[in-house]
């Protein structure tokens, strides 16, 4: 018995009935040879952080755009604080945490430069829309690799698409980071519109406070600990009625303060600006742009791949493209 072998052996021993056992995979669209070493999930996990989708989050915006502190989230950060409460709450429900943790990786690896001021944007742009969650599945199954994508696992695949949208979760692993990620970025979220200014603690919701904590680590133990001891024993994941009551009233609060708020007004402005220019011109002119977004043009329209490509830039790569394009610091002498 090999390392592998051994490690799904385990699983049987160590998980819940209900959790998703890595010997029992639905597999792979193209099939590969078995690691000596790793289950299929583990497997999965290394290629999504090894990926260079994963490697841009971190120049990608949360919520505040190029703030000045050096202690604001980026999509990376945000990526990772995820992870940490889903495999929190997979450990403590026995679930399969390799799993969980590879969904809570690539969850949002084909977000948008500007955060979801660029997804609103890209979504008006493209006839059939734009969500994130597919984008990120797309990156997964097509623009990574040159083309050919990770060749990763269906339970990883569909976890990926369904940690947000109307598509519900599979597994309790993907259910775990659907809720992973409301919880996570609910909680860093006020954390950072606290420590910019945009909001006063004395601001947020006292039925909020009183049901959730006081202070940020108050806020999310106790969303982690509500879902863990509401779930335990059960196939799928839920809250108190008390606990979700109130941190959907945080998100509602948030929502009107924050993401909609009339403070972000002017940046949405310039990003949406910068992102519809930037789609214009490559549209009107796709042989800029690198030759494998224009091989996807080819197989599934320009307008497809100019999506694809200014999804996947970061956002000071987005600026820098539309600095050169139309605002260049100098001109030929004639």
């Amino acid at each position: 018995m090999n390392v592998r072998q051994r490690l799904e052996q385990q699983e049987y021993l160590l998980l819940a009935p209900w959790a998703s056992h890595a010997a029992e995979s639905a597999g792979r669209e193209k099939p590969e040879p078995s690691c000596n070493l790793r289950t299929v999930y583990q497997r999965d996990r290394d290629r999504i952080i090894h990926c260079k989708a994963f490697r841009r989050l971190k120049f990608k915006t949360q919520v505040f755009l190029s703030p000045e502190g050096d202690h604001y989230r980026t999509r990376l950060t945000h990526t990772l604080e995820v992870s940490q409460v889903a495999r929190t709450i997979a450990r403590s429900l026995r679930l399969n945490e390799d799993l969980t943790e590879a969904i809570a990786l690539g969850h949002d690896l084909g977000h948008t430069p500007y955060g979801h001021i660029g997804e609103r944007t890209l979504d008006g742009l493209l006839p059939e829309g734009f969500r994130h969650n597919e984008q990120s599945l797309r990156v997964v199954e097509k623009l990574e690799n040159g083309g050919s994508g990770l060749n990763l696992t269906r339970e990883v695949r569909h976890g990926i698409l369904t940690h947000s949208g109307s598509l519900q979760p599979e597994t309790p692993e993907a259910e775990c980071v659907r809720r992973a990620d409301r919880i996570a970025y609910l909680n860093h979220d006020l954390d950072d519109a606290l420590r910019s200014g945009i909001l006063r603690a004395d601001a947020i919701p006292p039925d909020c406070i009183r049901v959730l904590g006081s202070t940020h680590r108050e806020r999310i133990n106790t969303m982690i600990v509500d879902v863990v001891t509401h779930s335990e024993g059960q196939p799928h994941l839920s809250m108190s009625p008390k606990v979700e009551n109130a941190m959907n009233g945080l998100r509602e609060f948030m929502f009107e303060r924050v993401y909609r708020n009339e403070w972000r007004d002017p940046e949405e402005a310039r990003c949406d600006y910068v992102l519809r220019h930037l789609f214009e011109y490559y549209c009107e002119h796709p042989g800029e742009m690198p030759e494998e977004f224009v091989m996807i043009g080819y197989q599934d329209g320009i307008e497809r791949s100019v999506c694809d490509y200014l999804s996947c830039m970061t956002d000071r790569y987005a600026t820098r493209q539309f600095t050169a394009l139309f605002a260049p610091s100098s001109f030929p002498a004639f």
